[in-house]
């Protein structure tokens, strides 16, 4: 069944945008509220202005003579709170400005003064000159009699615009990253999921389907990839089967061929057919090794990589062939050590050809682990040093097996890699022969 179209990927999007904002404004909303007092409060919203107010009761209250006084000692009560009197405004060297006198907190002071229409100036933080050392509330009373009080208070709470600024763009972004990453998780596990299944896929072609899951593009995306692994399963399977039915049906007509040959008199011709039958047997035999699935079917699984490198240079010192081993040590890997064994002994196989002797070589570099096979052979020519690992290619175009083979070891050796998750490289060596390099992922 197709997916509905509903969860898409462009719809997590535009909702991830959406919630972010709305989270962030939220947010904000909250460390207003909440926080207000703290971080900018309004004028009216804190105990200036009752302050303010009570102690111009008290100067109102009492003689003229005594308000210098009264207002000198409410300073040296607390020295960040200022007090002065004086007769006249102007004698006050306020501040001048436009609309300084109509502020939030006018009719709250009136108020508390109990009248209406007394003369109020109130300047706040930000109606200041920025070289003003003393930046801070102003507030100058107008008393019954015309004199007039005013109240200097330096801003000792809340926080500056700046600060202020930062810990609002701090609560966007928190917001954001945490809508953001609940939102790529959402997209991010089943794009994961499908990737590892993809990978697996690549690795072992028994592997099941991938289960359809996450928004719409990738469910998509991933009913076609499942569809694709079946006809490819199919395609595999038919193949096997082909080859299996080829395979049964040359060997019968080859095996009467020979069973006819022995009744041939002449030995010579009689030589020359069992040559040909054999030569035929033998390239059947090594085309059935290359399309095979035997190494697809082998589960990965972690082995000592050092034990089978060992291994293998015992089994050829067993048949007295000259095969050394350089490097390596125990080493854990993760793979199919049959494929790995089997590409190996082609490339081995291929230098005891044509060389004689051959050399294993194994290291661990950047990642990777880097095995070598290395001879002191002829070497090849630059130009063919990729075209040989191709499936039937030859440098000696007859198809004579004392000169080379059917040309599927190398084909084979590479495909063993490559299912791997490697690669195989051809080089020559400076002062003559081939060296095959094998780089595998897994060494760090």
């Amino acid at each position: 069944m197709r997916p509905r179209r509903r969860d898409t990927v462009v719809g997590w999007i535009a909702l991830t945008i959406v919630l972010a904002m709305a989270v962030s404004l939220m947010l904000n909303m909250l460390f207003i509220e909440l926080a207000g007092v703290w971080a900018r409060p309004a004028l009216d919203r804190t105990n200036l202005l009752r302050e303010v107010a009570s102690l111009a009761r008290v100067l109102e209250a009492a003689p003229s003579s005594l308000r210098p006084a009264l207002a000198e000692a409410a300073t040296s009560h607390d020295p960040d709170y200022r007090v002065r009197w004086s007769p006249d405004l102007a004698t006050l060297d306020l501040p001048q400005g436009p609309d300084l006198r109509f502020h939030d907190g006018t009719d709250t002071l009136r108020e508390h003064l109990g009248r209406e229409n007394a003369g109020v100036w109130v300047v706040q933080p930000e109606d200041r000159s920025d070289d003003d050392a003393d930046k801070g509330y102003l507030l100058a009373l107008e008393l019954r009699d015309g004199s007039w009080v005013a109240f200097i208070a330096p801003r000792s709470w809340g926080l500056e615009p700046v600060p202020r600024a930062l810990v609002t763009l701090v609560l966007v972004l928190i917001s954001t990253l945490l809508v953001a990453w609940v939102a790529t998780r959402r997209l991010a596990r089943p794009l994961q999921a499908f990737t590892r299944a993809a990978r697996r896929f690549g690795a072992d072609i028994q592997a099941p389907p991938i289960p359809a899951q996450g928004p719409y593009e990738l469910r998509e995306a991933t009913l076609a990839f499942n569809a694709m692994q079946a006809r490819i399963q199919r395609l595999v399977a038919d193949r096997t089967q082909m080859l299996a039915a080829i395979s049964h049906d040359l060997r019968a007509p080859l095996t009467r061929m020979r069973l006819r040959g022995e009744f041939v008199g002449d030995r010579k011709q009689q030589s020359r057919l069992f040559r040909d039958i054999d030569e035929m047997q033998a390239m059947i035999n090594a085309a059935l090794v290359f399309f095979r699935d035997d190494t697809l079917k082998e589960s990965p699984t972690c082995f000592d990589l050092g034990e089978l490198l060992l291994t293998l240079v015992e089994d050829y010192a067993d048949q007295g062939l000259p095969v050394s081993c350089e490097g390596g040590g125990r080493r854990v890997h993760f793979g199919r050590p049959g494929g790995l064994k089997r590409a190996l002994t082609n490339l081995i196989d291929n230098a005891l050809k044509y060389a004689g002797a051959a050399t294993l070589e194994q290291r661990h570099e950047g990642g990777q682990v880097i095995l070598r096979v290395c001879d002191r052979g002829p070497g090849l020519p630059e130009t063919q040093l990729e075209k040989v690992m191709e499936p039937f290619y030859r440098l000696e175009p007859s198809r004579n097996r004392a000169t080379g083979g059917v040309g599927l070891g190398l084909a084979t050796a590479r495909a063993l890699i490559v299912e791997e998750g490697g690669t195989l490289t051809l080089g020559n060596r400076a002062g003559g022969g081939l060296c095959a390099t094998i780089r595998l992922p897994g060494g760090d």
